[in-house]
């Protein structure tokens, strides 16, 4: 028997990249216990009837490009239980007041005609990353410290991710690129003048053209399905309405500590778990750790489409609502700063557009969240309707039922959105390199058999399971040299 094989680990949080530590750990051999507080397992990805009867929303995570492209997945092949990616026409659009409208799609031929007189120069920049998206995804998934398989690849990467969106998008002269690329770069829901903020908009939009931003058959629940069935297929046991907000609760799960605690929580919820255990280092870093903006959320149930003006934006699955590239940068700075803008950044999802079976009865759901500063508790519905209704006149009048999430009620629902960050850590040019502190060795916590796996991890956010995959793989390796170095005084 082998000492991975006699040893255990708890895994603490369902998401994805819980769920992905603790598919890693139980391949390995370890005896695994994922644990979770709510009554039903997957984090960020949770589909849930919030409008009209039949008519299915997802709760946060939507679209999926980093799901279809995480080297992780990809290697458990999860449609052996049942997940299955669907793409719409058209993976991104962007539209403009003018009525003219940018996308992103797996046809780059049908982008570069959206795009006009930059066409030619958008594909010129994104071609190398499309080529050479594998080796890219592999380098990127991994923490920005690490020695490169495919330097050439990374480094040409890291020099424009190096910009900030701003300066970036300067390669391009025209209104619908501009915008289209600063609309991907806001997802990094950050202040776009700083540095490094071309980095998310680099790596989505090439994703985009490489392979497709999907949405997963009948929800992005149906993910967390196929990982809890791998996991359970292997062995593993899941329990869930049980919170843990002390190691000692370990205590009733298994009659001894386990020799690996995999943390799939914030650095917030880390201070409250491992509390003065935590070596002093570590405590300080995670007491600095700054989280970023949030998220407004309004799920809309709708009679029939949305009435777009411009006809590319109707078949599109994700759509960036923010008029101009410079409104982007001005709504984003203002986020960043703690001031609600009047026009802010909306993120809008037509997950129904490749997924029809989300609908009922001729109602389909609609996705739709607005950046808005850290801890807002007010209320930006009319904000984001007036945003869409600004590119498609009428949308209000098919508005059937509507539910809402503010940053207080997310930070509620899921302790790892702090403030509603749903990021679980501002994307400044810092936390991007050394995410959660400065350390060549970013999951573990200091403290022997203790990891952490969230988003606050490399590489971030996004349902992708890399950084729980990383944080496994930490902490097999050091069982490893633990059992070596008992051998040897054996």
């Amino acid at each position: 028997m082998t000492a991975q094989s006699s040893a255990s680990a708890v895994v603490v949080g369902s998401g994805p990249n819980g769920l992905a530590a603790a598919v890693r750990l139980a391949q390995a051999g370890l005896h695994v216990t994922v644990v979770e507080r709510h009554d039903d397992v997957g984090g960020g990805m949770r589909t849930q009837e919030l409008t009209v009867p039949g008519v299915r929303h997802d709760v946060c995570s939507a679209f999926h490009p980093t799901g279809v492209a995480s080297p992780y997945f990809r290697s458990l092949h999860l449609e052996r239980h049942g997940l299955r990616w669907l793409w719409p026409q058209i993976d991104l659009a962007h539209p403009l007041d003018d009525g003219r409208a940018g996308v992103a799609t797996r046809d780059l031929a049908a982008t570069r005609e959206s795009l006009g007189r930059d066409g030619d120069r958008w594909a010129r920049i994104f071609e190398p990353a499309i080529r050479h998206f594998g080796p890219l995804t592999d380098e990127v998934f991994q923490p920005v410290m690490h020695l490169p398989r495919h330097p050439l690849v990374l480094g040409r990467f890291g020099v424009a991710a190096a910009l900030p969106a701003t300066l970036a998008s300067r390669a391009f002269s025209d209104g619908p690129a501009r915008a289209l690329f600063t609309g991907a770069a806001a997802h990094a829901i950050d202040d776009l003048r700083r540095p490094m903020t071309s980095a998310v908009g680099l790596l989505l939009t090439a994703a985009a053209h490489a392979v497709g931003w999907p949405v997963a058959e009948g929800g992005s629940q149906s993910i967390a399905r196929a990982l809890v069935a791998e996991f359970e297929e292997l062995g593993g046991q899941v329990i869930t309405g049980r919170p843990i907000t002390d190691l000692d609760h370990l205590g009733s799960i298994a009659e001894r500590r386990p020799d690996v605690v995999v943390l799939d929580v914030a650095p917030a919820g880390a201070l409250q778990i491992v509390g003065d255990q935590l070596p002093p280092r570590v405590r300080r870093a995670f007491e600095a750790y700054r989280y970023g903006p949030a998220a407004f959320k309004i799920d809309y149930a709708i009679d029939g489409d949305i009435p777009w003006t411009n006809e590319l934006v109707r078949r599109a699955g994700t759509v960036h609502l923010g008029g101009s590239a410079p409104e982007i940068v001005t709504a984003e700075a203002a986020t960043t700063r703690g001031t609600m803008p009047e026009r802010p950044f909306v993120l809008l999802g037509q997950q129904y557009l490749a997924d029809p079976g989300r609908s009922a009865n001729g109602i389909n759901p609609i996705y739709a969240y607005a950046h808005v500063p850290q801890g807002y508790s007010g209320d930006a519905s009319e904000q984001i309707t007036r945003q869409i209704e600004r590119f498609a006149p009428g949308f209000r009048d098919r508005i059937v039922a509507s539910s809402t999430i503010n940053p207080v009620q997310w930070a509620a629902y899921n302790p790892n959105y702090v403030g509603g960050d749903i990021s679980a850590g501002a994307n400044t040019a810092r936390q991007l390199v050394f995410r959660p502190r400065m350390t060549t060795n970013p999951y573990w916590l200091g403290v022997p058999g203790l990891y952490l796996c969230s988003a606050a991890t490399p590489p971030g956010g996004g349902v992708h399971g890399m950084a729980g995959f990383n944080a496994a793989e930490a902490a097999l390796a050091e069982l490893s040299r633990s059992a070596g170095t008992a051998g040897r005084r054996a």
